[in-house]
């Protein structure tokens, strides 16, 4: 049999495989997802409406208005709502320097780089590198005291705090930022700046009426997308804080450590309602991208 034989024959056998076959290759995402992503997510939203005997019941909820639970969901709102904001300023504005500042290629790959592995760098190894560097004993805590006789610590700065905690989440943040938001502004077509240009618009013009309300869908998309990230970041605040400072995950950790007031069912409790939070907030994100990738082809 020929060689141009034979490759036909292996592309007919292979469409005559059962479509069950094709799917092996997304089989083990699929089985994780499954695992570890939904069936943990139905047993969260069963557990909070259920009561330890298994009948249905809306007390596990009304046990999120307790004081406590209240004051540690405004407190994770805050910080959200403030490493979101301070993430897509200023990471919008790192985008458009490494878009368009003319930064040679290999300079800009490596600023990407170091924001891909940057925005994955959280939890206690994070933790540890703040108290290791603005720690009362940190190393630029110590330079500054000792060369410059400038102790951070004298004007109120405490690490271990909402002001140091939103520091920490910046860290992961503003990388995240620019990996989502640099191919957007990549996207904004030359034609598009000339045109104003030649309409007399100037630099501040052309992004105040031009390029902004392109970005904008893309802005708030990952506006919502960084406060998911941040209200649900755990492993962070746990062990740069511990629990000096009650947000929501820390009260669910402590739900689930098996504290001396612990109630598995007011933490499901707590869990469905994060699963709600940043259900919708990561929504707003897909809907918000598929109409920002309108403009971008």
């Amino acid at each position: 049999m020929s060689g141009g034989r034979l490759m036909s024959a292996v592309v007919q056998n292979a469409r005559r495989l059962p479509i069950s076959l094709n799917w092996l290759g997304v089989a083990p995402f699929l089985i994780f997802a499954v695992l570890f992503l939904i069936l943990p997510t139905l047993h969260i939203v069963v557990g909070a409406f259920r009561t330890p005997e298994g009948s249905l019941t809306l007390v596990n909820l009304q046990g999120l208005a307790a004081p406590n639970i209240v004051n540690a969901t405004w407190i994770s709102m805050k910080l959200s709502l403030l490493t979101a904001l301070l993430g897509c300023v200023i990471g919008l504005l790192l985008a458009i320097a490494t878009t368009r500042g003319g930064l040679p290629s290999g300079l800009r790959d490596a600023t990407l780089t170091f924001a891909g592995v940057a925005s994955n760098f959280a939890g206690v190894p994070l933790a540890f590198a703040f108290i290791a560097t603005l720690g009362r004993l940190g190393l630029l805590t110590v330079v500054l005291n000792h060369w410059f006789g400038f102790s951070i610590y004298a004007t109120g700065f405490n690490l271990i705090s909402f002001t140091g905690l939103t520091l920490a989440y910046l860290y992961f943040q503003i990388p995240l930022m620019l990996l989502i938001i640099t191919p957007a502004v990549d996207g904004l077509k030359r034609e598009w700046r000339e045109a104003a240009e030649s309409l007399g618009a100037s630099g501040v013009q052309y992004w105040r009426m031009v390029a902004l309300p392109v970005l904008w869908p893309s802005l708030l998309g990952t506006f919502a997308l960084l406060f998911a990230n941040a209200f649900g970041a755990v492993a962070t605040a746990m062990a740069l804080t511990g629990s000096s400072l009650s947000i929501v995950p820390i009260i669910l950790f402590a739900q689930i450590r098996g504290d001396v007031l612990q109630d598995p069912h007011l933490g499901y409790a707590i869990a469905f309602g994060m699963i709600v939070i940043t259900g919708i907030a990561n929504l707003i994100y897909i809907v918000l991208r598929a109409r920002a990738e309108r403009w971008q082809k």
